[in-house]
């Protein structure tokens, strides 16, 4: 029995043996396909640099500015306070007549580099340490391996550049993207952190900044060009979205835009990198920046006093939406307000206005929670027009109209859709009248007053301009009028 006990040992003992080294052989393999792979990726990213860099060195051609895209301009239209004998009226049904619908932008992915990017060891990690809208970010990054432009010149730009591509840069790259998702950054957050970081390390408005700006974001994935002209140098990026009051240069029939006044004309290279794509102005998660609260402002309702909230909002988020760019999408100047309602509210707002707002309608009905919401946006704000306030049109984003102290009525729209579809979850669109924005939901059940089919949803007017107006009670000004629906994520 003792013997028999030996043998069955020595054999699981082999047994386990064989089985270390069978693990052992398929790791190596798996480790040596892994480095192929790496080297491969690596190989094909430096291929991809050469190739664009042959063009760079190449004459760039002149070209000259696109007129910008003026912003609209609509017919003011002023708030309406309903008399409260119209109040106890009968509402009856009557359809609003949409001559178009604006159908939701669909999300794309963000931008990626060529190929994986291979993290490169370093026998002593560096750091460059910068801020951007109160956010502390950190890269790895020696500045001894810094790089200057000699001259401005097509061939000191492309030596700029192949030495930008060489494995010291790659770590930069990667904690870039790494912090983009990590704080939830939108394509025009990573590129207003970018710009940041590149004159943290070059300097501001120098040369070395900017391709050090351009060099980062197109080895991010995204559509770069580079254009000079009396000793300057312009980093240029392409958009899905038409920027309104802007110069723009349309290059192999795509429009590019900079982050600085762009000069009539411009030296433009036209080299272009594999697998570029434009970027987004849709943020479509909170953005995570360093909270930074500002004052306490107390909101309150006039129908319900007892609904009164004290709100504070980061500023870090309200100086990065002061950077953003009104733009529309397809040519249709109606899309820019969905961007704009579409964003969420940062967890400050509603870690103070959501539970208070919450506490008054839960137990309500749709109907009820909404024209709870209705009437504290209504009368929670101050009118005034963008022209006196701003010179120009110029919507919020919602945290913005609970930051600054005047809202018209695309600003209350935007906000009103936002707390409807957080608190209450319903579908809600803006609804779109010559010189006036009003919104528009869909209630589960049949709501009597003014509405909008689409499709086969019936989506009723709440209108937070219409002051003391309740649910399904359309302006004065707009009725008989034909309207736009833009519907909303």
């Amino acid at each position: 029995m003792k013997r028999l006990f030996m043998i069955m040992c020595m054999a699981l003992c082999m047994t386990q043996g064989h089985a270390q080294n069978h693990h052992k052989r398929l790791q190596a393999a798996f480790d040596g396909f892994r480095r192929q792979a790496h080297e491969d990726f690596d190989d094909f990213r430096r291929q991809c640099m050469e190739q664009y860099l042959s063009f760079v060195t190449d004459p760039w051609k002149e070209f000259k500015s696109e007129e910008p895209v003026p912003m609209p301009k609509d017919d003011e239209v002023p708030p309406v306070v309903m008399p409260k004998d119209d109040k106890d009226k009968q509402q009856k049904d009557k359809p609003v007549v949409i001559e178009e619908v604006v159908e939701p932008v669909i999300d794309e992915p963000q931008p990626e580099p060529v190929a994986p990017i291979e993290e490169v060891p370093v026998e002593e990690e560096k750091y460059v340490d910068f801020t951007f809208f109160g956010t502390n970010g950190r890269v790895r990054f020696d500045r001894n391996n810094q790089v200057h432009l000699t001259s401005l010149s097509e061939q000191s730009i492309a030596d700029a550049l192949r030495q930008m591509s060489q494995k010291e840069h790659d770590n930069m790259i990667l904690d870039c993207l790494t912090m983009r998702d990590e704080l939830h950054l939108s394509d025009w957050g990573y590129l207003q952190m970018l710009k940041h970081l590149s004159e943290t390390i070059a300097g501001k408005d120098t040369n070395d900044a900017t391709v050090l700006l351009a060099y980062l974001f197109m080895q991010s994935g995204y559509k770069t060009r580079m254009g000079m002209i009396n000793g300057k140098l312009y980093a240029l990026y392409a958009s899905r979205y038409e920027i309104y009051g802007q110069n723009a240069y349309k290059v192999d029939g795509v429009k590019f835009y900079g982050l600085e006044d762009l000069p009539s004309r411009l030296n433009i290279c036209q080299a272009a990198y594999p697998k570029e794509r434009e970027l987004s102005l849709d943020i479509t998660k909170e953005q995570m920046f360093t909270v930074n609260a500002s004052d306490n402002r107390t909101l309150s309702s006039k129908m319900h006093p007892d609904v009164k909230c004290n709100v504070r909002t980061n500023k870090n988020a309200i100086d990065f939406y002061a950077t953003y760019p009104t733009s529309m999408y397809g040519g249709n100047f109606m899309t820019r307000w969905a961007m704009y309602a579409n964003t969420p509210l940062s967890g400050t707002v509603k870690e103070l206005l959501y539970p208070v707002l919450r506490k008054y309608i839960t137990g309500k009905s749709q109907v009820e929670a909404t024209s709870i919401l209705l009437d504290f946006v209504q009368w929670a704000f101050v009118y005034e027009y963008d022209d006196k306030v701003w010179g120009q049109d110029r919507a919020f984003f919602a945290e913005e109209t609970l930051f600054y102290p005047y809202a018209d009525c695309e600003d209350r729209s935007i906000l009103f859709s936002r707390l409807v579809r957080d608190l209450v979850g319903l579908k809600v669109a803006l609804v779109y009248y010559p010189g006036h924005l009003a919104t528009a939901v869909h209630f589960s059940d049949t709501v009597a007053g003014d509405y909008l089919q689409l499709g086969d949803k019936r989506f009723v007017i709440c209108d937070p301009t219409y002051f003391g107006a309740p649910v399904g009670r359309t302006m004065p000004e707009m009725n008989n009028k034909t309207a736009k629906a833009i519907i909303l994520d």
